[in-house]
């Protein structure tokens, strides 16, 4: 029986208000997303990075458009909530992220992520008071849906002044202030770092496994106080390497022992539910 979007929603919501941490993972199409949940995990969430590298476009190049169609084909891929990586809002104002939210919602998802980075190389997060108007249009837009939309502001100043947790603090108390769910803020360094982020704040605090030397532990993470853990583009990176090897084998030795080493299609089936 298929599951609705209000109850998909309900069931992302409960997700982040039970006991205990858990995962988040990133499929970039319904073959993964299928797996994914069919191994068990709860919810998924779109990545933009591994969207873009569906289409060969790089993490930044999707429109609007592209990124909602391809969560939408995400969304009906499975019977689980699914999130959305909506990058900056593809848009400057508030008004325009409040669309975006919109149209997210219209896709069929559970929930989004929007971040304050910019994409302009010589200015790449918003003015902090900008920032959290574009959280707050965000918020305002999702509380007038008729089922709860789970919105996770995404602060990115560690990616651009690595060891500033002050001023990452700053902006997740003012999206959370805002009306953000979730806060998140990709690239803390260590665990004492990520349990001063989780400390600071009152809101479910997303961490993002998928940095080489800065991915932990879901226990470490857990007695630091972290709710959900995403994997950005890992997953994808893992499933490409795999066929770096192969053809590396191939090109190299000449050989095909990777054939011996590959899931059986009858596994990947079940676990595809076909």
């Amino acid at each position: 029986m298929s599951v609705s979007q209000k109850e998909k929603a309900l069931a992302f919501q409960k997700l982040h208000h039970s006991s205990g941490i858990f995962v988040i993972p990133n499929p970039w199409d319904p073959i993964s997303a299928r797996i994914l949940a069919g191994s068990g995990f709860k919810a998924l969430a779109t990545s933009s990075s591994a969207a873009a590298a569906t289409v060969g476009k790089k993490d930044g190049e999707l429109t609007r458009e592209e990124a909602i169609a391809h969560a939408r084909i995400i969304v009906q891929s499975v019977e689980i909530p699914v999130s959305a990586d909506l990058e900056n809002g593809f848009a400057d104002s508030p008004a325009s992220v409040a669309e975006t939210v919109r149209l997210a919602a219209d896709a069929g998802l559970a929930g989004c992520t929007i971040e304050d980075a910019t994409r302009d190389d010589a200015n790449p997060l918003y003015d902090f008071n900008l920032a959290v108007e574009r959280i707050a249009a965000a918020s305002e837009a999702a509380r007038k849906l008729p089922f709860p939309f789970m919105l996770t502001a995404r602060a990115h100043h560690l990616l651009y002044e690595p060891g500033a947790v002050d001023e990452a603090i700053r902006r997740l108390r003012a999206y959370e202030k805002a009306g953000a769910d979730v806060l998140f803020a990709p690239g803390l360094a260590d665990i004492p770092s990520v349990r001063t982020v989780c400390s600071a704040i009152s809101k479910p605090f997303n961490f993002m496994a998928g940095i080489p030397g800065k991915s932990f532990s879901l226990h470490e993470l857990a007695n630091a106080g972290v709710k959900r853990v995403s994997t950005a583009t890992a997953p994808y990176r893992a499933a490409m390497s795999g066929l770096l090897d192969a053809i590396a084998e191939i090109n190299r030795k000449g050989t095909f022992t990777f054939i011996d080493r590959i899931t059986a299609t009858a596994d990947l089936n079940k676990l595809m539910g076909i």
